[in-house]
């Protein structure tokens, strides 16, 4: 079995076929998304120069999801992007991206665990296979987003803990965006 904690290599031929190294095979874009949404981390080099065209790929991913009615990326946030490559906020656009996406997936896991805490049914005979299969059938249906769209209810201490953790994650949205102004002027 492949060491899922080092990146999936794809080598792009001259005829910029994508070459699965681990599998010996060709595959597809669709087919790099998915390993993507599988957690597995992915790199794209160049063969002939050697260059890395991960960065390429992904937002050609990206743009074709966006293409098909999958929009994910509000039209603001894309101007957003777009003014950023003009201002002199760039340097600090890629960690408030990477901060704000790494705050979504421990809200998720957080509000994951806590449902899977506050379900008195969990510990009966059978249900951790019930929750998997939930689990993995959400991941399918949201794109990857573990526990987005979920309606299991919450008992109150849960649901106040994640209240009072969307008022600290608004809250440091709302510093990151000050900041951002204030480089911009």
């Amino acid at each position: 079995m492949a060491d899922s904690k080092k990146p999936l290599l794809i080598k792009r031929y001259a005829s910029r076929r994508l070459y699965n190294t681990e599998t010996s095979d060709y595959v597809t874009l669709e087919d790099i998304a998915e390993f993507i949404r599988e957690g597995r981390e992915v790199q794209i080099i160049d063969l002939k120069s050697g260059d890395d065209l991960t960065r390429q790929y992904l937002l050609q991913i990206i743009a074709e999801h966006e293409s098909r009615g999958e929009s994910v990326l509000p039209i603001n946030v894309l101007n957003d992007l777009v003014r950023s490559y003009t201002t002199q906020a760039t340097s600090v656009v890629p960690e408030f991206l990477a901060a704000s996406f790494e705050m979504l997936r421990d809200g998720q896991s957080k509000m994951l665990e806590n449902m899977t805490k506050a379900n008195p049914l969990a510990a009966m005979p059978g249900m951790e296979a019930m929750r998997a299969q939930q689990e993995a059938f959400m991941k399918a249906m949201t794109g990857g987003f573990k526990g987005m769209g979920t309606s299991a209810p919450q008992s109150e201490s849960a649901a106040g803990d994640s209240k009072e953790g969307l008022d600290d994650i608004k809250k440091q949205l709302a510093e990151l965006q000050d900041k951002l102004s204030k480089l911009g002027k």
